[in-house]
């Protein structure tokens, strides 16, 4: 079993991403060693093994890393950004404190759209969480600059270890991130090697002395980041061929700048098709990176000589090329991170203009008629976090609610005007709620697919009965109750004022219970569920009132009110069951051993 853990918990986001970029430098490198006599020297079969072999090992020890950090953070990550984004600074500094932690800035982002959609955050501080998420993706650049590759299968062992013999999922999160990053830097070292013989290659050193040149670097280093989809992946490949002297630290920061400007086509791509806050938050990050490019541009000479200020020389090194290839990694990593930092620090002031030119370049889209309803959280680029795709399933609960607390919100008035079209509008209602519940199965079916915890598993199996009893909540207002109200209205059956004030007690009660049960399973409160079961002798108490109306009034009644009587009845019965369904989705979120005694 545990080997099946192993083997299911290998990533797979930068497969097809990574291998157009290897055949593109394939492509590149071919050709300019195919051009050149000088080549006759070189073992490009090696070369080409070691380098291709090695990069795809450096991507896939990334991508497990990110992964088990996804993994092992959880919930946490949304803990964190919720309850420290007040203000423009904490919302940029827990913005890089999560991407630091996941190292994606794209799940970083998704999360933010989220909380957005569901008014949770405004769009001032999503500015500042985006901003903060560019800085925090710089961490893995700087963990590529120490260069312990003599390390590496070290770190592989014991992560194996841990993987393979831990009990506790999160032993087993942390096993996947060291082993992600001894194969990161065990595939540096055989990049290492396999380019070594370019040292003394002319066209390949020409090649690189042309990324000295602001715009080649920085179209080269976005074209190959937008192919791999990773600004730290780049950024970090950089810093191998400065490891190995190949490039300059003016050279370095054009690219690492070029990586910000490639890393915007992946928020662009996973905004197609989404809501209106998700096409913002992905222009946010497009503004933010491009125009602070293009800010720089004129200004690589300082930024490396504030990167130089930062770093740690060696002077012992009398060799030229030893010591650049000795100190310009750290000051590339570093340079990355001045440049992402100074950034946040200037358009944080900014932040409302930002929002507000967003806003107008990103104007609210009105749904085709022709679609019912979207989900709105449901976002296929958390699948590979669990955690965080059930937060999503979460709130996309509470959309779902929403729409079942407007279908009985609709039924007094409707009963009240004697109004046909009002309960077909709730009918109508239904359809929505169906189709958002057929949209968070499939979603559920898809986490399933995923490699979870325990309590990923609980949980996504209380996710699962909480959309079932919505929908059978919904079914009750659509299939029981507006029926009988429409029986009420067609028949022109005038119920007692006493009797209609009852049951509006009595409907009050029952949507006041399923509202709480929405918020406790959409926010997993334990004491709004409570609420909920607690409300079970009030309930009771508006039923007695209503059965003992009736039997005071029954002797007094012709047998044409007969039928009103029953009619009454049922309409409580019904409004009843919807508290017996907002019981079973509050017990979704309690304990098993309280859910158990709340019968």
């Amino acid at each position: 079993m545990r080997l099946q853990n192993f083997v299911r918990a290998i990533p797979n986001q930068f497969g097809v991403a990574a291998s157009l970029g290897v055949l593109s430098l394939i492509g590149l490198a071919s050709g300019a060693i195919a051009a050149d006599d000088g080549a006759a020297g070189l073992d490009i079969a090696a070369m080409g093994m070691g380098l291709f072999g090695g990069l795809a090992m450096f991507l896939f020890g990334m991508g497990q890393m990110s992964d088990a950090l996804k993994s092992a953070a959880g919930n946490g990550m949304k803990t964190l950004l919720m309850r420290l984004t007040r203000n423009r600074v904490s919302a940029a500094v827990t913005g890089a404190l999560v991407t630091a932690v996941i190292q994606s800035s794209s799940v970083t982002t998704v999360l933010v759209v989220g909380f957005v959609s569901a008014g949770m955050m405004t769009m001032t501080q999503s500015i500042g969480i985006i901003m903060g998420a560019n800085v925090g993706t710089t961490i893995t650049a700087h963990v590529v600059a120490f260069n312990v590759t003599q390390y590496a299968l070290m770190l592989v062992a014991i992560g194996f270890g841990m993987l393979f013999f831990g009990k506790s999922d999160k032993l087993r999160h942390y096993g996947n991130m060291l082993m992600g990053l001894g194969l990161l830097f065990y595939g540096m070292g055989i990049m290492s090697d396999g380019m070594a013989p370019l040292r003394d290659f002319q066209p390949f050193i020409d090649l690189m002395a042309t990324m000295e040149r602001p715009l080649f670097g920085i179209a080269a280093a976005a074209v190959f980041t937008a192919l791999v989809q990773s600004s730290s992946a780049t950024t970090g490949i950089v810093i191998v061929m400065a490891t190995q002297g190949f490039i300059t630290l003016p050279a370095g920061i054009a690219m690492a700048l070029g990586a910000n400007i490639g890393t915007c086509a992946t928020a662009m791509l996973s905004a197609i098709g989404k809501p209106t806050e998700a096409v913002r938050a992905a222009a946010v990050h497009v503004v933010f990176n491009v125009v602070g490019t293009l800010l720089w541009l004129g200004f690589i000479d300082q930024l490396a000589n504030i990167a130089v200020w930062m770093s740690p020389v060696h002077p012992e090194l009398a060799v030229a090329e030893e010591r650049l290839a000795a100190e310009t990694p750290r000051q590339i990593a570093n340079a990355n991170t001045a440049f992402n930092i100074i950034n946040t620090i200037v358009f944080l002031g900014f932040s409302s203009v930002i929002a507000r030119l967003v806003i107008r370049l990103v104007p609210e889209r009105r749904e085709p008629e022709t679609v019912l309803v979207e989900a709105k959280f449901l976002d296929p680029q958390l699948l590979d976090t669990p955690a965080l795709a059930l937060n999503n399933v979460r709130m996309e609960l509470g959309h779902m609610g929403g729409y079942v607390l407007e279908m009985i919100a609709g039924l007094r008035p409707a009963l009240a005007n004697r109004d046909l079209d009002a309960l077909q509008k709730i009918v109508r209602t239904d359809d929505k709620v169906d189709m958002l519940q057929q949209r968070v199965l499939e979603y559920l079916g898809k986490i399933r697919g995923q490699a979870m915890s325990q309590q990923e598993a609980d949980t996504f199996q209380h996710m699962m009965n909480a959309a079932v009893h919505l929908e059978s909540a919904g079914d009750i207002v659509e299939s029981e109750l507006v029926p009988l109200l429409r029986r009420a209205v067609e028949d022109d059956r005038q119920l007692s004022e006493a009797m209609i004030e009852m049951l509006n007690s009595l409907g009050e009660t029952s949507a006041t219970a399923l509202g709480h049960a929405i918020d406790a399973i959409t926010g997993g409160d334990e004491n709004l569920a409570q609420d909920v079961i607690s409300m079970k002798e009030q309930l009771r108490l508006a039923m007695d009132r209503i059965y003992q109306y009736q039997a005071l009034h029954l002797d007094t009644v012709g047998t044409e009110e007969i039928a009103v009587v029953r009619l009454q009845i049922e309409i409580s019965e019904r409004l009843k069951r919807l508290y017996t369904v907002a019981k079973r989705i509050a017990r979704e979120v309690l304990p098993a051993e309280v859910a158990s005694k709340s019968d």
